[in-house]
């Protein structure tokens, strides 16, 4: 199982993480949510726990728990930035669909 991190996204996430006092890496996972099913879920990980898969790329880390990471296997998170809108790009092999909006995926 795998997660990749662009360069443009590691540096995002390395900037973050220095602007957060005992943030060790980034944690990504999904949630129930949209009209499709699920939503990404972005957070710092202060603690990385027995259960949960740690991505390291370009000098910059990622976790994921166990229970997101059938659903995040072979993704590719890039960082955007479209004139005054910046966002993480999530680039999910798994998705069978999209939500009109991009908010929510179907597996």
């Amino acid at each position: 199982m795998g997660l990749s991190l662009t360069e443009r996204a590691a540096k995002h996430v390395q900037a973050m993480l220095a602007k957060r006092p005992g943030a060790q890496a980034l944690r990504v996972g999904i949630k129930p949510s949209g009209c499709s099913g699920f939503g990404y879920a972005v957070d710092y990980a202060d603690e990385i726990g027995a259960e949960d898969s740690v991505f390291e790329q370009h000098g910059a880390k990622v976790v994921v728990d166990r229970k997101s990471l059938p659903f995040l296997d072979g993704i590719e998170i890039d960082y955007v930035r479209e004139g005054l809108n910046q966002r993480f790009d999530f680039r999910n092999p798994n998705a069978k669909a999209t939500c009109g909006c991009g908010e929510s995926f179907a597996v």
